[in-house]
């Protein structure tokens, strides 16, 4: 059993982690509301009274437009404060396992992305990503930076809510068809990255999504088909495609194609990744569908 503390447990990712591994490990699971990430200079002595084998940092600025609109506030968030919390857990020679993001790459390579291949990102959000997840793992040869990408999961809502939400209550909806990734479900994140909690498995890059890839245009399509196959009341089921170039909304550059090549870590760690229309499919199943949509609230997410 690892002594576990995690950082960032009201987002997608963290409250994931921090339910699933409270069953066969003692972890404590701090909000913003209990420590500021942002607040640099106060995070050893916040840390002070918090014990741990392992500091996991699920925390960040991920709004790429806040990113570029801020990038004060990105940089202190993305790349400073997980390079404080790589030297507290390094001189308390504990590992720290920090998650990054498929957007350090430029996306301008057809084929899935190792962690060997040249990180050129494009966006505010991208570089101060980047450089957090390499000074982390220049700190300590135990550190851990794990990219994801596309994250949905029961614990907060994502894209993929979005659009059955919107399918629930409109008549039509749409979706990018020109930029590609691998969505990745937060319960097999936490599966994949248990064995790196209490084993000396080496630290360093990892990639970490579900098998194969699509479109977000394909990514609705298929919860669509799902929820209807399982009755739920949908208006619409049909998720007709948008070039990128068309989201106005998307001030800030996003790479359009980021497929992550996870076979370093399935080595590793002796683990292996469902396809990602499995664990849609998984996810969808423990859900419910009332007349009005999902969760009133989902109609309020924009699309990432």
């Amino acid at each position: 059993m690892a002594k576990v503390l995690l950082l960032g447990s009201r987002g997608r990712l963290g409250a994931a982690l921090a339910r699933i591994w409270s069953g066969t490990h003692d972890v404590t699971a701090l909000s913003r509301a209990d420590i500021d990430i942002s607040q640099v200079g106060l995070l050893e002595k916040a840390l002070e009274e918090h014990p741990f084998d392992v500091l996991v940092n699920c925390t960040g600025a991920t709004s790429l437009e806040v990113c570029e609109d801020d990038p004060q506030l990105a940089a202190r968030v993305n790349a400073e404060a997980p390079v404080r919390l790589a030297e507290i857990a390094a001189h308390r020679s504990a590992r720290l396992i920090h998650f990054g993001t498929d957007y350090v790459f430029d996306g301008k390579k057809t084929t899935p992305y190792s962690e060997e291949d040249e990180a050129l990102p494009l966006s505010e959000y991208g570089r101060t990503k980047l450089q957090g997840e390499l000074a982390v793992v220049g700190t300590s040869p135990t550190h851990l930076s794990v990219r994801v990408s596309w994250v949905f999961g029961p614990d907060k809502p994502s894209f993929v809510d979005m659009i059955l939400n919107r399918a629930a209550t409109e008549s039509s909806v749409v979706a990018v068809a020109d930029k590609t990734s691998s969505p990745t479900y937060t319960e097999d994140v936490a599966a994949w990255i248990e064995p790196f909690l209490a084993t000396g498995l080496p630290g360093g890059l990892y990639h970490a999504s579900n098998a194969g890839a699509c479109t977000w245009r394909d990514y609705g399509q298929e919860a669509l088909d799902i929820a209807d196959r399982l009755g739920w009341p949908l208006r619409c089921r049909v998720v007709s495609p948008i070039p990128m170039d068309s989201m106005t909304a998307f001030r800030a550059p996003r790479p359009r194609h980021t497929v992550l090549d996870c076979s370093h870590l399935h080595r590793i760690a002796s683990v292996s990744a469902r396809p990602w229309q499995e664990a849609l499919a998984l996810y969808l199943g423990g859900r419910q569908m009332s007349p009005g949509g999902v969760i009133s609230e989902f109609s309020r997410l924009q699309a990432p």
